[in-house]
């Protein structure tokens, strides 16, 4: 199957320096259909005004990974672990045994991230974070491993859980296929662009940007870009 989900449709929150749009319940917001996608737990699509940010909280048992879509996110815990993530790329925290963390947009600017929390697959590990460069031209027309749990993809972000997040940026009429295995969830959003999502059955949805969709019981997706877009994909198990 193949399901879209509107951008209008997601969760909403927002205050004096967060706009958040929720894919999953979370917060305030709880819809029981939209709980989780498998062992993909959270994806927030925020906005943080210039100068402000998550204050210090804590976290347990959940890989969670930061894309930055526009600006800039500035990280800090209490294992000591420091960093600003720019625009394209990714930063992972694995908050296992317990973990402390701001996220703070130290710029000038509005800061455009998707915050995406996946369940860890054994509760209790030692906490920790990691960041990474992923230039644009090393993903143009192929999706790009940007964080895992498997073996095989050693050279991405490590995931403490059989998952992985991908990512490609595409011309108009360029296609990537994925390859989903038995009984494993997808999730699709488009950061930018607009794109058509058909599975290997035929069946085809469009979706628009920060549009999500949910994907399971397929062998494959193609994903094919209308117009010029960047798209990420969370790989999880059910």
């Amino acid at each position: 199957m193949i399901e879209l989900r509107p951008f209008n449709s997601l969760g909403a929150f927002r205050n004096d320096w967060l706009n958040a749009r929720h894919h999953f319940s979370f917060g305030h917001y709880f819809d029981p259909k939209r709980q989780s996608w498998g062992k993909l737990r959270v994806w927030n699509d925020d906005t943080i005004d210039a100068g402000t940010g998550f204050a210090p909280h804590g976290h347990r048992d959940m890989e969670i990974i930061t894309y930055v879509r526009k600006g800039a996110i500035s990280h800090r815990d209490n294992q000591g672990n420091a960093g600003r993530t720019e625009a394209g790329d990714v930063q992972v925290m694995w908050a296992g045994s317990g973990i402390v963390h701001e996220e703070m947009n130290r710029e000038t600017e509005d800061t455009q991230i998707f915050q995406i929390w996946i369940e860890t697959a054994e509760p209790g590990i030692e906490p920790g974070w990691a960041a990474r460069e992923f230039p644009k031209t090393e993903r143009a027309g192929e999706l790009v491993v940007l964080a895992s749990g498997r073996k095989e993809h050693d050279e991405a972000l490590p995931l403490h859980q059989d998952a992985a997040l991908l990512a490609a940026t595409l011309k108009a009429g360029q296609s990537v296929t994925h390859r989903l295995g038995k009984g494993r969830h997808a999730y699709l959003v488009a950061a930018t662009g607009a794109i058509e999502v058909a599975d290997s059955d035929h069946q085809k949805v469009t979706a628009a940007a920060r549009d999500g969709v949910a994907i399971r019981d397929v062998e494959e997706v193609t994903i094919t870009a209308t117009e010029e877009s960047e798209i990420l994909l969370a790989d999880v198990p059910a």
